[in-house]
């Protein structure tokens, strides 16, 4: 199994003479541009990330949560309205879902724009932070979808890319299974997945697909290098024209009697792979070591 791709070369992206791959629209889900963000670490990482207004934080009475102090000074400090109300209030407007004691009012979660994300990438991929990235083809469960968020987030990632099209969006449960990671993470819609392959390539990003099929053990891929991560949805997997314009096809080894791995574990597992080797790169080796340990001993002596 090859470990280093650079040692071949990279496969020809068509030539961009179709419309780009399309950006979603630049708002949240639903009608409305203001919402309800509820749960102490989303709402605490919306107040601490700025990039949403919040109009007003209503806190249940009586609830005891050690970094609600953080909260409200954080929200007072940013002259936010912060109320109390009976926990049954609370559980109203949540439809009884796990609140925490704490509700939000706040502007809908926005989109990067696609074009805005991808000159991103190509200024990383020329730089000493290389772009790992994010592509979710088909991913429909709103929890699985927030926990590959908050995952890429403490990963590293640098960008999410989901369809426009039967895939989940930035809900509310999305934002609250996230745990804070929506309000610092770019997401952004794209129209074609295949086309943003291509994108991704005229940028000099690899594009890598997860697949219980391949024959590339995911660790055998050098995660240093610029690299999208292509995970499909709940059951369907990747579609086939994704598979095909990938660069590189890994999987995940199953030892037991399942066939497959929930997407947000898989997720966890390859972008975890990729931080391990990319902390490796830029550790010192051992003989730097020896000989800075040394040069203490001496100075010491």
């Amino acid at each position: 199994m090859v470990r280093n791709p650079k040692r071949f070369p990279r496969p020809q992206a068509r030539a961009a003479n179709d419309a780009s791959a399309a950006g979603g629209s630049t708002f949240g889900e639903g009608s409305s541009s203001v919402t309800e963000l509820y749960g102490v670490a989303p709402v605490l990482e919306a107040l601490r990330a700025g990039r949403r207004s919040i109009e007003a934080i209503t806190i249940a009475e009586g609830v005891r949560h050690h970094r609600l102090n953080e909260l409200i000074a954080l929200a007072r400090a940013k002259g936010i309205t912060v109320r109390q109300a009976p926990r049954a209030a609370l559980d109203r407007a949540t439809a009884n879902a796990n609140h925490q004691g704490v509700i939000a009012k706040v502007s809908a979660a926005r989109y990067t724009e696609l074009a805005d994300l991808l000159d991103r990438v190509a200024s990383l991929a020329t730089g000493d932070d290389p772009p790992l990235l994010v592509v979710l083809d088909g991913v429909e469960d709103p929890r699985n979808f927030g926990a590959i968020l908050r995952t890429a987030e403490c990963a590293g990632v640098h960008g999410v890319f989901i369809p426009e099209r039967r895939a989940v969006g930035l809900t509310e449960t999305v934002a609250k299974a996230s745990a804070g990671a929506l309000e610092h993470l770019p997401v952004t819609r794209a129209g074609n997945l295949t086309r943003l392959i291509d994108e991704l390539k005229e940028r000099g990003v690899w594009t890598v697909g997860t697949s219980a099929e391949a024959g590339m053990d995911y660790t055998a891929w050098d995660w240093t290098i610029p690299t999208a991560v292509f995970l499909g949805g709940e059951g369907a997997g990747l579609h086939r024209l994704v598979r095909e314009r990938c660069d590189a096809l890994v999987s995940i080894p199953i030892r037991g009697k399942i066939e497959s791995l929930n997407v947000s574990v898989a997720a966890g597992i390859v972008l975890y792979e990729a931080l391990r080797q990319r902390a490796a790169q830029k550790a010192p080796d051992t003989a730097t070591v020896s000989a800075v340990s040394r040069a203490a001993k001496a100075r010491h002596s």
